[in-house]
């Protein structure tokens, strides 16, 4: 894995109207909040155009949408912001968005049924040949955290892993001739990594798409069992970069820490600057990190109701483009890292354990989670300072897979008593 400097960004919370900005562009307010977040010294964003409003109808997809996400490359360029665009939301910030074609009285199943896998593909194909000659473009993601559209929504759409491999490659592979330069990826919470029975597997994350995506939210329990400061959580979003390489099979494969940020229900507003530092300094000591992508650019506007109370505060800036204590701290952080200053990457020589069938699949996700056995275990180590990544018992078994990943001692996790 390469050593570079990882790209900064964030993603990108409108600071009017929030998502609902895309149903009809105001470029001088996107113009003000880009000018905004490249004084933080950001060389990125990460957006998300509603599919609703992309994609209204099976066999609509809107041309204006399209030139909308145009629009807003075109701007963030004027900044020297290079673009992500997702293409299916999906899910945002606590609430579905859903097209009518696949609700109600015509209810469908956007992972099953091949109608609907096609119209998905149509849309990732058509978005991508609306921004593909954008010299700022990074690529796509299929969607956000698409994976919450299984249990426990009330809305799901029940798969098999089977089926879900089928949607991503179909998906995956919609563009015709893509560019080399560009990423194709897709993303997901931490239900793929932390939840038996899961449909959507670690080996999706980590093997299919041109990079693996991690989203590290402290609300999962982390902060909750070992508090908002603690090791565990200042770690965590460090524990799912490795956590992930113990999934792939190319050890030269790259990782975005495509979320992460700091939640008002486990930190105060004086914590959040050094949540920031101690989360990006751990993050930066992995080797082979694509970028950091901070949740997220803006705060939500009060005026907007019925989100959860940390969405109205997770922004680098308020709704006036003002920049925030957490702000400040982020385009310091971001500073720091492209002068060379502070956190070396530490090549990872200490592979701990994760036990697997013969699918590959953990015999346990929760031993992954917060309060299971590996997760504690790992982070021990880590505290005490020892390189540790994350090896499954397949690669543990497999010297020459060990030395391509330059692991050399292996840990394994003892099961507890009782």
């Amino acid at each position: 894995m390469t050593d570079r400097t990882p790209r900064f960004g964030a993603n990108y919370t409108p600071s009017q109207d929030w998502m609902f900005q895309w149903m009809d562009i105001d470029a001088d307010a996107v113009r003000a909040d880009f000018e905004a977040l490249a004084g933080l010294g950001l060389d990125h964003v990460r957006v998300f155009p509603l599919w609703p409003v992309l994609q209204p109808n099976r066999t609509l997809i809107r041309r204006k949408a399209l030139q909308d996400i145009a629009v807003v490359a075109d701007v963030a360029a004027e900044f020297e912001l290079d673009i992500a665009v997702d293409v299916i939301q999906g899910h945002m910030s606590g609430f579905d968005f859903v097209p009518a074609w696949l609700v109600n009285w015509h209810e469908g199943n956007m992972f099953v049924d091949e109608a609907a896998i096609q119209a998905q593909a149509a849309l990732v194909s058509a978005v991508y040949d609306a921004v593909r000659d954008r010299p700022n473009l990074i690529g796509l993601t299929l969607g956000n955290e698409l994976n919450q559209f299984q249990l426990p929504n009330p809305a799901a759409m029940p798969a098999d892993s089977d089926q879900i491999a089928h949607w991503l490659t179909t998906l995956l592979e919609a563009p015709v001739d893509p560019d080399p330069r560009h990423l194709f990826t897709h993303s997901e919470n931490d239900h793929l990594w932390y939840r038996d029975g899961h449909p959507f597997l670690p080996e999706h994350a980590s093997r299919l798409g041109d990079i693996t995506t991690v989203h590290s939210w402290i609300f999962n329990g982390t902060a909750k069992r070992y508090g908002g400061l603690s090791s565990q959580s200042v770690r965590h979003a460090e524990w799912m970069i490795e956590l992930s390489k113990a999934f792939a099979t190319d050890p030269q494969r790259l990782v975005w820490l495509q979320e992460v940020g700091a939640p008002s229900m486990n930190l105060t507003d004086a914590e959040m600057p050094e949540f920031a530092s101690r989360t990006v300094e751990a993050a930066l000591s992995s080797p082979g990190l694509y970028g950091i992508t901070w949740w997220c650019s803006h705060d939500v506007s009060r005026s907007l109701g019925d989100y959860k109370d940390l969405e109205y505060s997770l922004g680098l800036l308020d709704v006036d483009n003002a920049v925030k204590p957490l702000g400040r701290r982020f385009a310091e952080l971001v500073a720091d890292a492209r002068a060379g200053a502070g956190t070396t990457v530490m090549p990872r020589t200490v592979g701990v354990v994760v036990d697997v069938d013969d699918d590959d699949l953990p015999t346990s996700r929760a031993d992954l989670a917060p309060g299971g056995r590996v997760f504690e275990r790992w982070h021990d180590l880590r505290a005490q300072g020892r390189p540790v990544t994350v090896v499954t018992s397949r690669t543990a078994a497999d010297p020459r897979a060990l030395a391509d990943r330059g692991i050399t001692a292996l840990d394994t996790v003892p099961n507890r008593a009782g």
